[in-house]
């Protein structure tokens, strides 16, 4: 593969890391809790980022969260991309692509996916599809417009192709592909999520409920029952979002830890003990390496997993294999930052805290580790096989 951004993907980039770097700032991060920032996520729409990665692909969108997670910037930008953008400009029929892309580009409109807790139930009906199921943590769920939910068929007569629903997979993370008793890959349904938990048009609107998660991503239970639905895609859509979600979350851990890493040589640089820097201690010097070499394999093999994406090659493995980076790695790293900080690293209210919160909430969302090197051997075996 080659590793070398196109220009339309390094402009993209480093457009992104100015806005990053101008609004995504200690101070506004304090004074802003938990929520989305809003103003940011105006600046990136307004850039046109969002609607640029239809352009610049999986590749470019890596990028663009790695910048994202150099500074923890609270706003929507992965979930938007890989539940939103890209699965409608890649499996939408062109009555979705023209209704949602244009609201997705210009950010008026928000995606998330209900993915790693399993897969709701999906019933047609004569006035269409309806959904019933629960997901106990959404991301950004309480900014989302629509939600891309995992969903497996009910035929009339018989049990539904999984044999528990979202119950079932509750406690898996988004390395799960399928929840526990499955015996069909789900298919994908959006869900539109404006019309909160009233009746809208005689039809069951879908319930959120606001959950706290270790990072402050806006999160939420969803519960639908009976909530009307539109498919997206057909066979194969399912692994292929999956895949591309995987590996852009990855994108943002390599960001986090690349964050984490900054502050650790400017902490260690500055910071003096007997007399001479931090950073020229071998233990310090030790385990800084060790943080970085894990962030490069973060990066790199999120690099190819989207390049594969990108070119139409098999990717499915690739995925796996930078998700457990991410998770392995990514944990690795940020606990690093925390400690190579010493007693500020403990404050709660120093930057760096932020950074190993974001970094084991991907772990805990794009995990578990042996969950997914379990399923990478399930994958590598059919392959071979």
């Amino acid at each position: 593969m080659d590793f070398a951004p196109t220009v339309e993907q390094q402009a993209a980039r480093e457009l992104a890391a100015e806005i990053f770097g101008d609004l995504s700032t200690h101070e506004r991060l304090s004074a802003l809790g938990t929520g989305m920032d809003a103003e940011l996520w105006k600046a990136l729409c307004a850039a046109g980022l969002p609607a640029a990665v239809e352009e610049i692909g999986l590749v470019g969108l890596v990028l663009l969260l790695e910048e994202q997670g150099r500074t923890t910037a609270q706003v929507p930008l992965a979930v938007t991309c890989a539940y939103g953008v890209l699965p409608v400009a890649v499996h939408g029929t062109v009555e979705q692509r023209a209704r949602l892309l244009p609201a997705l580009r210009e950010g008026t409109a928000v995606a998330t996916g209900a993915f790693g807790s399993g897969a709701a139930t999906a019933r047609r009906t004569a006035d269409g599809w309806r959904l019933s199921g629960t997901f106990p943590a959404v991301p950004w769920l309480l900014a989302a417009t629509h939600v891309l939910v995992p969903a497996h068929v009910s035929v009339p007569g018989q049990e539904p192709e999984a044999a528990h629903g979202a119950e079932a997979g509750r406690e898996a993370g988004a390395g799960r592909a399928a929840p526990v008793g499955s015996r069909a890959e789900p298919r994908c349904f959006l869900v539109e999520v404006q019309a909160g938990s009233t009746e809208a048009d005689g039809a069951k609107a879908a319930r959120i409920e606001a959950v706290e998660t270790t990072a402050p991503w806006a999160a939420g239970r969803l519960t639908v029952d009976g909530v009307p639905a539109d498919p997206l895609g057909g066979e194969g859509a399912y692994a292929d979002v999956l895949g591309r979600a995987r590996t852009a979350f990855a994108g943002l851990q390599a960001g986090v830890c690349r964050g984490s890493l900054d502050r650790v040589v400017h902490h260690t640089s500055v910071r003096e003990q007997f007399g001479r820097p931090l950073s020229t201690h071998q233990g310090v010097l030790m385990r800084a390496a060790d943080a970085h070499m894990d962030t490069e394999a973060i990066r790199v093999t999120a690099y190819e997993a989207a390049w594969r994406y990108d070119q139409a090659l098999p990717a499915a493995a690739h995925a796996l294999t930078t998700a457990w980076w991410a998770c392995e790695a990514g944990k690795r790293v940020v606990h690093s930052g925390q400690h190579l900080h010493g007693g500020v690293g403990a404050d709660v209210e120093h930057p760096v805290h932020r950074h190993f919160l974001w970094g084991r909430q991907l772990d805990a969302y794009l995990g578990p580790a042996p969950g997914l090197l379990a399923e990478l051997g399930d994958e590598l075996t059919e392959v071979a096989g």
